[in-house]
């Protein structure tokens, strides 16, 4: 370990170690909206802090909670069940809050540990393991105690100027990864949006019928029609017509794989309940399950994962590679004229997933879908004009979409490699700079460069103290 480095007993650096409490008539008590958030575990992931489930409570139930209340930058870290040694920042567009009693508040002094470089410290490999390794010893269900988490052992450059730089280079990944989620959630919202215009409320058609403005331009409002008409399934536009699902889209499609031992496979862990986005993909032989190929939807049919949300839009796959997944998918291509996004918009949609809760069967929770259940489902489809419309406008953000997902997949492999060497001091920010500035000038002579380091640096300081 190099002279400038040190180990330090995490409660000799830190202003508080604490966690919470569950605020008075437990989870009857939250607020779906509210002035105070209450942090729970679901909400501290190690990659980022997940809003999914936000809780709220009270100006009343939080001045109970005062002792735990959470600062701007303060690291959580999860200390019981499944989910213990999860860690993270908060996210300070949630604040004022406070944390239940499954999250641990860890505030480092300012002056001896940064925040950002304690956050990364605890979520390396080596510092979970340990932290896993504490929290299940003689006990029956995993905790990690105040004392345990006051004990632990930091390995940290002296300096809290060169912890700052080592948490920008790894910030800077993850910054440009948030960014490329929220990015990616405004466009999916947009096209959602869309849809839900298009084919669910008819918002053009009913303008029209109205004498009102569509929002549209002149050539795209042409293309609807200005009345309704009756069908087996209520009013529709004019022209349109109704389709139940397996007329509008191939339920679980046959796609071979003969001569193929390996594969791309996808369990339900690492598909997402919001967005499209999902985790890791492993390689593996070839088994039974689900089979898709990209442009498909992965619709989840099993209790909870169906009420969660988990759906999948496949991007992820090489051109004509076929993917394996769990035997709980459900895969939805649309036919031709619809795109393939027609069919990953359709599975979100509030009406689809509803009419495929309400058709579970099966025992209490093993409850799944059936499959020609949800082949009864009807939607109302319009000319293919339309379609294409729809179609032109709604493709471009999703290929931005799956370009994001594949940079965020990059950038955080980088992270995971770097992640270990900085915080260990095996290498140092020096030499990731020297590196750069090598790589920039091979690439680039005229002296323009592609990966300033320094400015990341100072973009990092200055949004964090």
């Amino acid at each position: 370990m190099s002279d400038a480095w040190r180990s330090i007993r995490l409660g000799d650096a830190c202003l508080k170690v604490g966690s919470g409490a569950t605020p008075r008539g437990g989870k009857e008590s939250y607020l779906k909206e509210g002035p105070v958030t209450l942090i729970r575990s679901q909400n501290v992931l190690n990659d980022r802090f997940s809003r999914a489930g936000l809780a709220y409570i009270s100006d009343e139930q939080a001045s109970l909670l005062n002792n735990v209340t959470v600062e701007p930058y303060d690291v959580l870290l999860n200390i019981t069940g499944d989910s213990v040694a999860r860690c993270t920042q908060v996210d300070a567009e949630i604040l004022p809050a406070r944390v239940n009693q499954h999250v641990a508040i860890v505030r480092p002094d300012p002056q001896k540990l940064h925040a950002r470089f304690l956050k990364y410290f605890l979520v390396a490999p080596q510092t979970q393991q340990h932290l896993l390794q504490l929290a299940s010893a003689g006990a029956t269900r995993p905790a990690l105690t105040k004392a345990m988490i006051e004990g632990l052992p930091v390995l940290a450059p002296v300096t809290v100027a060169e912890q700052r730089a080592i948490a920008s280079v790894l910030g800077a990944l993850d910054d440009k990864i948030e960014l490329n989620r929220k990015i990616c959630a405004t466009l999916e919202a947009i096209a959602h949006a869309l849809y839900k215009a298009w084919f669910v409320d008819f918002d053009p058609v009913r303008a029209k019928a109205e004498g009102r403005d569509t929002g549209l331009t002149p050539e795209l409002a042409a293309l609807f029609p200005d009345r309704f008409e009756g069908s087996v399934m209520g009013e529709i536009p004019k022209g349109w017509a109704m389709h139940s699902l397996e007329e509008a889209v191939e339920v679980n499609p046959a796609n071979s794989l003969a001569g193929i031992s390996e594969t791309p496979y996808l369990d339900m862990a690492n598909v997402p309940t919001s967005g499209y986005s999902v985790g890791q993909i492993i390689s593996r032989p070839v088994s039974s399950g689900s089979r898709f190929r990209n442009g498909d939807t992965l619709f989840a049919r099993i209790t909870p994962c169906l009420e969660n949300g988990k759906t999948a839009f496949v991007d992820f796959l090489d051109e004509g590679q076929v993917g394996c997944g769990s035997t709980e998918f459900i895969v939805l291509r649309p036919r031709v004229p619809l795109p393939a996004e027609y069919g990953y918009l359709l599975a979100r949609s509030e009406a689809f997933r509803s009419f495929a809760i309400a058709k579970m069967t099966g025992t209490s929770g093993r409850q799944r879908v059936p499959v020609d259940a949800i082949a009864s489902f009807f939607t109302a489809l319009p000319p293919s004009v339309i379609v294409e419309a729809f179609a032109a406008v709604i493709q471009p953000s999703f290929k931005r979409i799956s370009a994001a997902h594949r940079e965020s997949r990059m950038l955080a492999n980088l992270r995971d490699a770097l992640l270990p060497k900085l915080i260990s001091g095996e290498i140092r920010v020096d030499d990731i700079e020297e590196c750069a500035d090598e790589e920039n000038s091979a690439r680039h002579p005229n002296g323009l460069h592609q990966y300033p380091t320094a400015q990341l640096d100072e973009r990092s300081a200055r949004t964090e103290t």
